[in-house]
């Protein structure tokens, strides 16, 4: 569970802080139509004022539609003005075709890693143009598992949701007034249709982070989080095994301070 007022003062404080100190006008992040980027969006609105929140909606052709109505709904509801919607098609067939190939012959996990690293250029991009920061939207549940681009969504100057599970932002998500279909949507990294991260994690979030909680947080061995938990042990050595050979990804990412609530 999570205090939800308590943590969202926190992380108002602390976008709010952090931006002010670095002397920016304000910060820019991509909106993508799920629970993540729409709290990131609504604590910066909050920290901010609407006025200094750029969002960017950077779909591709692959991308599901409803996350594209998804993502207007967000930059609606928050009252955002500076709200951009790029088609970053165009864009990913020039790489591949560099790289001597194309959209419909490219490997699914390199083209959408190269959609991500696209839409972080972009981000930076207007970051300079407009003397902004680039706000990530990862949460803990994403990190521990590597389950993000290097130099992609993983690209950013601040955090704010880092050291919350998924099922935590979620929740933090209907208290900042996010609506309930976007909140509780299955969650999707949308590299390809149909893209849902249970069908490449092998289990949803509400049972991982749990998993995660256990073995990381607590520390407890294998067995006993399976025990735990009550789930088969399998699950719990394949969430081990995706953590220890992500670590990678996480040595090389210099992560800014994060807020220092506990959860």
């Amino acid at each position: 569970m999570i205090d939800v007022v308590a943590t969202s003062k926190e992380l108002i404080d602390y976008i709010r802080s952090y931006v002010d100190s670095v002397g920016v006008r304000g910060v820019v992040l991509g909106v993508s139509g799920g629970a993540d980027s729409a709290t990131t969006a609504a604590l910066a609105v909050k920290a901010l004022g609407p006025e200094r929140v750029y969002a960017l909606i950077l779909p591709d052709k692959e991308n599901e539609e409803e996350d594209i109505r998804d993502a207007e709904l967000v930059t609606k509801v928050l009252g955002l003005k500076n709200a951009e919607y790029i088609d970053i098609t165009g864009i990913v067939e020039s790489f591949l075709k560099a790289l001597k190939t194309d959209y419909d012959r490219a490997s699914k996990i390199p083209k959408g890693n190269i959609k991500a690293r696209v839409r972080m250029v972009i981000l930076y991009y207007y970051a300079n143009i407009h003397n902004l920061l680039v706000v990530g939207s990862s949460d803990r549940s994403e990190y521990l598992l590597g389950f993000f681009t290097k130099w992609g969504d993983g690209a950013a100057d601040i955090y704010p949701l880092i050291n919350l599970y998924k099922t935590q932002v979620r929740l933090l998500a209907e208290y900042l007034g996010i609506p309930e279909k976007i909140a509780w949507k299955p969650s999707s990294p949308g590299f390809w249709r149909g893209h849902k991260a249970r069908d490449e994690l092998g289990a949803d979030y509400d049972v991982i982070d749990r998993v995660l909680y256990h073995l990381i947080d607590l520390r407890l061995s294998p067995v006993e989080t399976a025990e735990r938990v009550g789930v088969p042990l399998e699950l719990v050595y394949s969430i081990l095994r995706r953590v220890e050979s992500t670590e990678h990804k996480r040595r090389f990412i210099q992560f800014p301070p994060k807020p220092t609530y506990i959860v």
